[in-house]
């Protein structure tokens, strides 16, 4: 085959893929993306776009069926490798009959919600009742709550059977209406308390648990327990300035089951000490150790910042007692929901003198002959009071 020739199928097939639905555009994803997020992109879509929660909305019922088109084929690896090369037009080629291979999109919905769900029209879940929210606690680290990040969590959650859709039966031919109670779910019992004078009592029908019906064959994978266990992950985004103690929630992501809806999966953080800084609201504090020769005649030196990157310059010419707090304006943590340079705390740096363990004679010596004038200052001439004052321990840069 001519080289001419290999070059216009490369150009066809590029063409081919090109043509026909974007998968990728549809649930928002790059065409890198990993299984993860295109799992997460389509639970979060499918629900928003569900047609009992649109009701009327023809453009919505549309998009609900693109979603679960485009999951199908990118969640599928063979699959997606097909549309990555010829488009829409070579997975049709791959169906029954040349049709396109697509189940129907409830059926795909039910299995990350279970079957029976169903949305009011303000959005809510109705007949069943809300289960209990999940709450696990998050290590975040002082960097991460100043920069922001996104962490990728994995969770193993109760989810409905997939198989048996939540009946517990190997298939609907084995679910059979309770004889005992005759599918009501409760049993009538009848008391003679006397000649003409009956007691009528209901009570939960024990054969069948309330539910009016029996399962014969209990369904091979869930063991007639109509939930399974599976793994899933969650992309937690912690945006910067979060603090300590925050919570995060993912409504409906909680245990699922058959009777009831999810709760909520509320992750709460929990700042992790850092060897340097401390928070206070949004401001940080460190404590930096200088020299005695450093207190007394200045310094210039640098501090490495929390976000990893950024060196803040610590500079003093002044005498620096110990216990002095100098005030670095806007160097803290990021204020959230602002903007402008007023968008961040304030660095605060208390420092420590380190004196020397012992001095010798000759160093005495120097320290007199170069302080011993101070010893004879006359502190009620006010004058010479101000020419030895030390800076207060709050004075800024």
């Amino acid at each position: 085959m001519s080289l001419v020739v290999l070059l216009v199928l490369a150009v066809l097939s590029t063409l081919a893929a090109g043509a026909g639905k974007d998968y990728y555009k549809i649930l928002g994803v790059s065409r890198d993306a990993s299984q993860q997020e295109i799992k997460r992109q389509y639970k979060s879509l499918s629900r928003k776009h569900h047609p009992d929660k649109n009701p009327g909305d023809e453009k919505a019922h549309e998009r609900f069926i693109e979603l679960a088109e485009a999951y199908e084929v990118l969640s599928d690896d063979e699959k997606r490798e097909i549309y990555n090369r010829y488009g829409e037009d070579g997975l049709k080629n791959q169906g029954p009959n040349g049709g396109a291979p697509f189940h129907d999109p409830f059926d795909l919905f039910a299995q990350f919600f279970g079957g029976n769900v169903r949305f009011d029209r303000r959005g809510g879940a109705r007949a069943k009742p809300r289960g209990p929210d999940a709450h696990i606690h998050l290590p975040v680290t002082l960097h991460e709550l100043y920069s922001g990040t996104e962490i990728d969590i994995d969770i193993s959650r109760q989810t409905t059977c997939p198989h048996c859709d939540g009946s517990g039966a190997a298939s609907p031919d084995d679910i059979e209406t309770c004889s005992t109670c005759g599918g009501s779910g409760v049993r009538v019992v009848k008391q003679m308390l006397g000649p003409g004078i009956v007691q009528q009592m209901q009570s939960k029908c024990e054969e069948c648990s309330g539910k009016g019906k029996k399962v014969a064959k209990p369904c091979p994978h869930c063991k007639g327990t109509r939930i399974t266990r599976e793994p899933d992950m969650l992309a937690v985004r912690i945006e910067p300035g979060m603090n300590d103690g925050e919570e995060i929630i993912f409504e409906d992501e909680a245990d699922q089951h058959p009777d009831y809806e999810p709760g909520s999966l509320v992750f709460h953080l929990q700042q992790q000490p850092h060897k340097t800084y401390e928070r206070h609201g949004d401001d940080l504090h460190a404590h930096v150790t200088i020299t005695l020769l450093d207190a007394l005649i200045g310094f210039n030196r640098t501090l490495a910042h929390v976000d990893g990157k950024t060196q803040v310059e610590l500079h003093r010419q002044n005498v620096t007692p110990p216990g002095f707090v100098q005030r670095l304006p806007r160097k803290g943590m990021p204020h959230r929901h602002r903007s402008g340079s007023a968008k961040y705390g304030d660095l605060l740096v208390t420092y420590w003198v380190q004196f020397p363990v012992s001095v010798d004679a000759e160093a005495k010596k120097q320290f007199a002959a170069v302080l011993g004038q101070a010893q004879n200052i006359l502190w009620d001439d006010v004058d010479r009071q101000k020419q030895v004052k030390a800076p207060s321990i709050h004075d800024e840069l």
